[in-house]
């Protein structure tokens, strides 16, 4: 049901190219999501069957795994550019394998995959590996509208 809604709401497309946190950190930059959190956070897909943000803030959501060597390479990655970017975006974090409901409720079935969630509108889906430049052209352009 959610993965026709997600796939409804977003733009899904390839790039080829943990701990819970409640802010922004030197030491943690990353929001781990629960189901629960998610919800409440992100997307209550049990109350809502059109897509609709519960946040205030862009955010980018990282669904990995530990086992996943692409998305070990693409964590700290992210977590950079998030601290560049500072208060403008939220970085959130699921943990794929801790979180097997979510991710499969939400049609999650690479690894890693980024859903990239602007303030208004719809979200947009990539999945793979991405430089550092890629991810920042995507949050002015998909988060930043820059």
């Amino acid at each position: 049901m959610l993965l026709m809604l997600l796939a409804a709401a977003c733009n899904s497309e390839k790039n080829s190219t943990a701990k819970n946190a409640s802010s922004k950190s030197d030491v943690d930059i990353a929001i781990y999501l629960t189901d629960q959190t998610f919800k409440e956070k992100v997307f209550n897909y049990e109350e809502n069957k059109e897509w609709k943000y519960e946040g205030t803030k862009p955010a980018i959501i990282d669904f990995y795994a530990d086992w996943c060597a692409p998305c070990r390479e693409l964590s700290p990655i992210l977590e950079e550019v998030a601290r560049e970017y500072g208060d403008k975006i939220i970085l959130y974090k699921v943990d794929t394998v801790k979180e097997k409901e979510l991710a499969e409720t939400l049609g999650v079935t690479a690894l890693p995959t980024l859903l990239y969630i602007p303030s208004e509108g719809k979200p947009q889906v990539r999945m793979g590996m991405a430089p550092k430049e890629s991810l920042k052209q995507a949050i002015d352009e998909i988060l930043l509208h820059e």
